[in-house]
């Protein structure tokens, strides 16, 4: 399935945006933040719900992995007044959580991108 690019950057830098208003809601602005980027990206995808779906799982997706990996970072060099155990600890736990936050993006963009792809064809 052919993914468009510009669509996908839109999406993540909403889902950047919103997150980090977001911020004051703890979960539901992250939620929020994943289903206002995957409609966007869905809507400028357009064509079947299926592309639509699939470019906001993207876009939630690269969204998603950029967090996790720059938390895991942080986390490391944080976890270094624990020394090299509190640094493995430290990232590798910051990790875990951001592979759900990754997937919580991911699959609620898919979802609002298929409902923005379905919108813009209605």
């Amino acid at each position: 399935m052919a993914i468009d690019w510009r669509a996908v950057a839109v999406g993540f830098v909403v889902i950047v945006v919103v997150g980090a208003v977001g911020l004051s809601l703890p979960v539901v602005g992250q939620i929020g933040a994943g289903l206002l980027g995957g409609f966007a990206a869905g809507y400028l995808a357009g064509g079947s719900v299926g592309h639509g779906a699939w470019n906001g799982l993207v876009a939630g997706s690269v969204a998603g992995i950029i967090l996790t990996v720059g938390l895991a970072l942080l986390g490391s060099l944080v976890g270094l007044a624990g020394g090299p155990v509190g640094s493995i600890l430290g990232g590798a736990g910051v990790f875990v959580v951001g592979l759900f936050v990754t997937l919580l993006f991911a699959v609620d963009s898919a979802l609002a991108g298929a409902v923005g792809s379905w919108a813009k064809g209605v």
